[in-house]
């Protein structure tokens, strides 16, 4: 087996020439939906890959626009050990779930290049909501949390994914 020393310099050029050349069609099937309709779950041989969310405040972009709406896939192995040769990480450690999340977050509203740069934009609700919904999603494999009614102490669930709380 012929070993190959990464380095920050050569990542890029070693992620395009190891990519698999179908996950670029998918994307692109993703930006090009409508913008109103919600995009389907994305399944794989019967596994579902993306899980679509709604963020308790949203991220405000520089037209002002409110952004809720958005999907994450499930994360692979190099979606995890990426952020530990980014720079940034190394610098601060805490940095991590910001390059993380945007690697696996596909869409935000009508934005389809989610970058750390938007990450570091949230508001840190948004970013606690996400950091426990890639949690949920890549661990557990759902978006579902177990809750109790703080009225009358019926425990129930609900689903993370999309809609608010009290909505069927």
């Amino acid at each position: 087996m012929r070993r190959r020393t990464v380095t920050a310099g050569n990542l890029d050029e070693l992620l395009q020439v190891t990519a698999p050349t179908a996950a670029a069609a998918p994307q692109e099937q993703v930006a090009a939906a409508p913008v109103a309709a919600p995009a389907a779950p994305r399944e794989e041989g019967g596994l579902r890959t993306e899980f679509e969310f709604e963020l308790p405040r949203g991220y405000v972009d520089e037209a002002g626009t409110v952004h809720r709406h958005g999907a994450m896939r499930l994360a692979t192995a190099r979606d995890e050990l990426r952020p530990q040769i980014d720079l940034r990480v190394k610098e601060n450690p805490a940095y991590l779930s910001v390059v993380l999340l945007s690697q696996v977050i596909t869409r935000l509203g009508t934005i389809t290049d989610v970058h750390a740069g938007v990450v570091e934009r949230m508001y840190a609700t948004d970013v606690a909501f996400l950091q426990d919904f890639y949690r949920r999603v890549n661990s557990e494999g759902h978006t579902r949390a177990a809750v109790t009614c703080p009225h009358c102490e019926g425990a129930f669930e609900v689903d993370l994914s999309g809609g608010r709380l009290g909505e069927s």
